[in-house]
């Protein structure tokens, strides 16, 4: 009966995760494809959607401690769950700023979108989704290159910077849309800093391993 409980949590987790990729996805083709329809149901539906899942998970995983007291691995698991379950919620709140900073673009400006902005989200998307597939799995090797795929973003996130930079010095017009941008890009970076978080957990669940910091630990 446990292990049946503890495989719906990850299964309902799983689903939680698809719909938080689906939101930063959809924001960033908004972004790209210039359609602001994609946003209302960012910021609607799948917002609310997502504030659910959080309350729902929650209250799940706490009710399955209590009635099976876990140990162990599967102590571990249940708690991770939970975990994830607060960094999702970080996440969709995030997918909801950048839907938020395109609708603005959109509606005030014609300021051309950075070509590795839509890099940016989806080498993001892919850290969360092999982030969840690793903690699924119990696999440390891709939750280690969950980590090590941040360090792109990161540059890819500075690259935006000093190109937005750049431009508003050309053009001081530019400025708000520039941090609009500006805005879209430290979102997407922080997307991907909680999808390391989650890689950084799974090691230590997997390994007793501390790779925080890039440091590891006995």
């Amino acid at each position: 009966m446990l292990q049946e409980q503890i495989r719906d949590l990850t299964g309902r987790l799983v689903a939680y995760a698809r719909l938080v990729e689906g939101m930063i996805e959809a924001s960033t083709l908004a972004l790209v494809s210039r359609d602001a329809a994609p946003l209302d149901e960012v910021t609607g539906a799948s917002e609310r959607r997502a504030n659910e899942l959080e309350v729902e998970l929650d209250a799940a995983a706490t009710v399955v401690i209590a009635q099976f007291q876990p140990k162990a691995r599967d102590l571990r698991t249940v708690l991770m769950v939970l975990g994830i379950t607060n960094d999702l919620e970080r996440l969709a709140d995030h997918a909801v700023n950048i839907a938020e900073a395109v609708r603005w673009l959109l509606a005030n400006s014609q300021y051309p979108t950075p070509p590795s902005v839509p890099a940016i989200s989806a080498a993001a998307v892919r850290m969360i989704d092999d982030a969840i597939a690793a903690f699924i799995a119990g696999d440390a090797a891709l939750a280690r290159k969950v980590c090590e795929a941040d360090q792109a973003v990161d540059d890819m996130a500075d690259g935006i910077l000093r190109e937005v930079v750049a431009g508003m010095a050309c053009d001081p017009k530019a400025i708000e849309a520039g941090l609009q941008v500006l805005r879209i890009a430290g979102n997407l970076e922080r997307i991907a800093d909680l999808a390391t978080n989650i890689g950084e957990d799974v090691v230590y669940m997997v390994e007793g391993r501390v790779i925080k910091h890039h440091q590891e630990m006995p």
